[in-house]
């Protein structure tokens, strides 16, 4: 056989090539209008658009065409130094290029479904355990593997593998949940009301200071009666308490509960699982100072009553420090009862802290609340405990796994279930339990497996409570149970219940969803709205608000930083800032949500959630307590809107400088969903200039000077430079802080330590949008921002759908995002109804 020329080879293999290649659409538009730079020669941004495939079967391929299409679409192609295509012809491109791709995408969902079929996240398996168990104390997330994260947010398939270290976790999960609800005793434990007095604490009592009140204030508390001081109660001479006077008694501290204090009730130990009413006695008093020179010593002679409110923070604590935050109040100068309502875990103790007063820390013991008069204090009288208080005994939760079988004392104070016929309960508890935790119907096979389990338990020596417990682990563990399953296609109302459940509660279908399914109702519109708008009112959707915002905006993430101890001694160890801050962000949204307030609030809004901590922190008056609620804001307020909240502000930050480049990446990607390109390889990254030697505008100048990063930084950098007017926890600076040579700022941080920072370079929060428009500061960029509200809402809406169903929102669902928008223009594009119109989607309603 004769050998063909190398010349014809390659003429054969291109016109094969060129017949199995799809035809490309809009041909003539890039010959004319791409070629020159994306040619096989160019190849500039190394992109040949002369070799790239219509393969739209193949992800990375058809990624490059939406990359085609939106850089188009937006006007950055062809770029503005070449001639541009009149809107006539860039429509006709767009939308010859754009069909066939939406019709791919439409063919790929109608195959095999938007969402990948996925397992519960931690979040969502915990707070399911809680319904179905009927225990909303159980803490399990932290004992599951961290989820991974895709599109954002941690409801992706793609990202939620299932490993044998997952499934071990699991396991041990749903045991301990599992003994949790089960009954501890025979009969009903009694719900007692105890009084805990302040001076019987060893903690409070070991740490009592006497006469002039002189070296260590932040190790000590002080006993009073009333406003008195009263020197000759001493510590280790009984008795330090009078019985005659137990209820007006109290012990003192001008220091918050921390390091070396750690202040708590701690003869107080939860004695179950269960439901508490705790009751705290407390007043503010004000502490005299105490000989000059050492005036802010203070004296225990000089003790009056207190000149404001102070708050008070409640924590239980699970050893080794282990703290969860159950709730604050105010006490007031007279004597003060509050009541919280909690939850909690059986062994848990109480800790209170006095949140505004300082946190010392030796050798210093400067009081920034101080004054020459004297300075605040807190005393504490009693807290009084009612519980656990139950509704019924046993509990739903061991009814759930046990029914009515009775109980008797088991060994070492244990408690077994009795069960005469063990097969006959099994079989019956076993199918019960099935129908509650599973939201398909299960199989006689699911039954069968799991009743193999308990018998298998049973035969090997175990009682039959672990047998049933061993089943009971089994189903929730199970694919059935930690997956939620469903099938390309319209969801039935099973599914659809279950994703509903998931995206407003994230946990299982109530009673009344599952109802609705089972009769097939719960798709009829009006149904699927009423039932949206009832989820939406119960206390569970703070659930779907609190992890909504702890991955859009990185929330959960709050905590990751500390502000940096000697440029920011006044935010150092302010808890009740960090609190406050994080319950802001999730208020405003509940907010926006439960009043359908537009999404243009996002952006910039003429209220805040807020208490007298942020309050100060923003600069704003009249606000006082530790209660957050919506406050108006004064005329051409800074504040509004997400973008200069506290908590975003510190999440955006590292706790020792900010950066344009950080901050402005996050608000084109949370804010305006128009995340930046990855940083070229092998730029260095800025350093910070914590001397104040350089600003970071001036840095920036010089890192935009490099041709490959000056076309990314003049979209990133604007927002950025707009809040920088924010430091690293969002208060308001007009100049940086710096460290080094430099005079000093006057004052005292509340670790008690003198400010060490002097004043930096100015600020400038200037800048220019790509499309040159001009702004000053923050308020000229909200008003930019708001000029295209639609922008806004569509980030939102796209973000809530991939919350929602798990799936990204893919080339060819943008035209059902648009209907959407469309539906919700005329109220203003309001939150409630964004959620209202994606449930009432195909995009939600369609695997």
């Amino acid at each position: 056989m004769k050998h063909l020329p190398a010349s014809l080879l390659l003429l054969s293999a291109t016109t094969v090539w060129a017949a199995v290649q799809p035809a490309r659409p809009g041909q003539d538009f890039m010959e004319n209008r791409c070629y020159d730079c994306h040619d096989s020669e160019t190849k500039k941004g190394n992109l040949d658009l002369t070799a790239l495939p219509f393969y739209l079967d193949d992800p990375k391929v058809f990624a490059e065409w939406v990359k085609v299409h939106d850089r188009v679409r937006d006007g950055e192609m062809p770029p503005k130094k070449k001639a541009q295509p009149d809107p006539a012809e860039r429509d006709a491109f767009l939308k010859t290029l754009g069909t066939p791709m939406i019709a791919a995408d439409e063919t790929r969902a109608a195959k095999e479904g938007r969402a990948t079929q996925r397992r519960l996240n931690r979040y969502e398996y915990e707070n399911t355990l809680r319904d179905l168990l009927h225990a909303p104390w159980l803490q399990i997330k932290e004992m599951l593997p961290e989820d991974g994260e895709a599109y954002r947010f941690n409801k992706v398939g793609e990202a939620l593998d299932i490993s044998h270290v997952q499934m071990s976790r699991y396991l041990s999960a749903a045991d301990y949940a599992l003994r949790q609800v089960m009954a501890s005793q025979v009969s009903r434990p009694p719900t007692t009301t105890v009084r805990y007095y302040a001076r019987d604490q060893r903690v409070f009592a070991a740490k009592m200071k006497f006469s002039v009140f002189n070296k260590s204030p932040e190790r000590a508390t002080f006993p009073l009666i009333g406003n008195q001081a009263q020197p000759d109660v001493r510590a280790g001479k009984a008795p330090i308490s009078d019985p005659a006077k137990k209820d007006e008694e109290a012990m003192g501290v001008v220091a918050s509960s921390y390091e070396p204090i750690e202040l708590r009730f701690d003869k107080f130990k939860a004695p179950a699982a269960g439901y508490y009413k705790l009751r705290f006695s407390a007043y503010s008093v004000w502490v005299g100072p105490g000989p000059a020179p050492k005036w802010w010593r203070p004296d225990l002679d000089k003790v009056s009553a207190g000149r404001r409110p102070e708050p008070i923070t409640i924590y239980s604590e699970t050893p080794p420090r282990l703290l969860r935050l159950l709730g604050s109040f105010d006490v007031n100068p007279d004597p003060t009862v509050r009541e919280i309502d909690t939850w909690l875990l059986s062994g848990e103790s109480i800790r209170p802290d006095a949140a505004r007063l300082f946190r010392s820390r030796p050798p210093n013991y400067h009081n920034p609340l101080a004054q020459e008069d004297g300075q605040p204090a807190v005393a504490f009288r009693w807290m009084e405990v009612e519980g656990p208080i139950y509704d019924q005994w046993p509990s739903a939760g061991h009814k759930l796994l046990f029914g009515n079988l009775p109980l008797k004392p088991g060994k070492n104070g244990s408690v077994e279930v009795v069960s005469n016929n063990p097969a006959k309960d099994a079989d019956r508890l076993m199918r019960a339990f099935l129908q509650q935790a599973y939201r398909e119907p299960a199989t006689e096979e699911d039954v069968q497996r799991f009743l193999g389990i308990v018998n298998g338990a049973l035969k090997s020596g175990s009682s039959f409570a672990d047998a049933m417990i061993a089943g009971y682990s089994g189903v929730l563990c199970s694919p059935s149970f930690i997956c939620l399953e469903e099938k390309p296609g319209k969801l039935d109302d099973r599914a659809l219940a279950s994703r509903l459940a998931y995206f407003l509660w994230n946990s299982e279908p109530d009673a009344q969803l599952r109802a609705l399914a089972l009769n097939n109702e719960l798709h009829k519109p009006d149904v699927l709205h009423a039932q949206t708008a009832r989820m939406i009112a119960d206390p569970k959707s703070r659930r779907f608000v609190d992890a909504f915002l702890d991955y859009w905006l990185d929330l959960r993430k709050a905590n990751a930083t500390a502000p940096d101890a000697s440029l920011y001694p006044d935010y150092y160890l302010d808890d009740l800032l960090v609190e406050s801050a994080t319950s802001e962000t999730q208020l405003f949204f509940n907010e926006l949500l439960r009043n359908d307030l537009p999404a243009r609030n996002i952006v910039s809004s003429d209220f805040a959630m807020l208490n007298e901590r942020l309050a100060k922190h923003y600069d704003i008056p009249n606000v006082d307590g530790v209660n957050l609620r919506r406050v108006a804001l004064p005329a051409d307020s800074v504040r509004g809107g997400l973008l200069t909240q506290a908590s975003v502000l510190k999440v955006t930050a590292n706790g020792t400088t900010t950066s344009p480049v950080v901050r402005g990446a996050w608000v084109m990607e949370r804010i305006l969903g128009c995340p930046p390109p990855p940083p070229p390889p092998k730029v260095p990254s800025i350093d910070p200039d914590t001397r104040g030697a350089t600003t970071i505008r001036e840095q920036l100048e010089k890192h935009r000077s490099l041709q490959s990063c000056a076309t990314c930084h003049a979209k990133i950098d604007p927002a950025g430079f707009a809040l920088e007017n924010f430091d690293v926890f969002g208060g308001w600076r007009d100049h940086y802080r710096a460290m080094g040579d430099g005079e000093h700022v006057k004052g005292f941080g509340k670790n008690g330590q003198a400010f060490a920072y002097h004043q930096g370079p100015a600020v400038d929060a200037s800048g220019n949008l790509p499309d040159g428009r001009a702004f000053a500061d923050i308020r000229g960029l909200k008003k930019l921002l708001l000029a295209d509200e639609r922008l806004i809402a569509r980030n939102l809406a796209r973000q809530l759908v991939v919350y929602a169903t798990g799936a990204p929102v893919r080339f060819g669902d943008r035209p059902q995002v648009e209907q959407i928008l469309d539906q919700t223009k005329a109220k203003d594009y309001g939150v409630q109804s964004l959620v209202m119109a994606i449930v009432q989607s195909d995009l939600f309603q369609n695997k």
